[in-house]
């Protein structure tokens, strides 16, 4: 009977890392009406990003990643730049094909710097976990669970709490109104765009330890994200929490 928790425990650490993937997509939805389908390639490279400055650089770990996630946030900005600003005002679709250009793009040229083969990224701790109750507790596993939680409570400030919340939902709601009321929706998009480049970077730095840092694993995550904001209703944040926490336990506990 102890395999039951234990696989749960795996399942909610897996899917909480979907969910903060999902996350970024429904951000993007929101504020901009665009499906990012980079939104993976975002993780790949905050984990390639993680291997370039702690192994081949040498940058301590705990400074190497938030280097690492505010050069993703940067990247956001550049790739609403590249794929999102100059389509804005033709619709959806031109948008979503220039996301999924980029996506194939941002995977092939990580692949001819890198190649095939995986690299490997140290979790955040050194201790391997403990046990509670019979169930082992991974510690990268409640690392990552318990970095969702914080990104979720510091989104629901942000949102709920603070007047840049307030124009970027404004922004999300009605970006003429937001325009005629003097909100910046130009520098509310760009915001946008790079946190959530920098959350899905954050997700790939938590789970490399656990899948391996390859080219692959944006497309998978990337894939299982999506199906978890459709799960919990296209655009809902509670949503895609609630999507990816089940599809991660569903998928551990299928696998079992």
């Amino acid at each position: 009977m102890s395999l039951v928790p234990q696989l749960l425990f795996t399942g909610v650490g897996i899917g909480a890392i979907y969910a903060l993937v999902a996350l970024g997509f429904v951000l993007l939805i929101r504020a901009a009406s665009v499906v990012n389908f980079a939104q993976g390639e975002f993780s790949m490279l905050g984990a390639y990003a993680m291997v370039v400055l702690s192994s081949l650089l040498g940058v301590p770990y705990w400074v190497a990643l938030p280097i690492a996630i505010v050069l993703m946030a940067g990247f956001g900005v550049l790739f609403a730049g590249a794929t999102y600003w100059p389509l804005r005002h033709r619709g959806q679709l031109p948008v979503i094909i220039s996301t999924i250009g980029a996506s194939i793009f941002l995977a092939n040229t990580v692949l001819a710097l890198y190649g095939p083969s995986p690299e490997v990224l140290p979790g955040l701790f050194d201790t391997p976990g403990f046990e509670v109750g019979g169930v082992f507790m991974d510690s990268q596993y409640v690392a990552i669970m318990v970095t969702a939680a914080a990104m979720l409570l510091l989104q629901f400030l942000i949102f709920e709490k603070t007047l840049l919340g307030k124009k970027l939902q404004a922004t999300s709601q009605d970006k003429e109104m937001a325009s005629l009321l003097g909100i910046p929706v130009a520098l509310m998009v760009l915001i946008t765009f790079a946190y959530s480049a920098a959350l899905g970077g954050l997700a790939g730095i938590l789970v490399a330890p656990v899948l391996f840092v390859s080219v692959g694993m944006g497309t998978i995550i990337s894939l299982k994200a999506f199906a978890a904001n459709i799960i919990g209703g296209f655009g809902s944040i509670p949503g895609a929490i609630l999507g990816g926490l089940a599809l991660g336990i569903v998928e551990t506990y299928g696998a079992a």
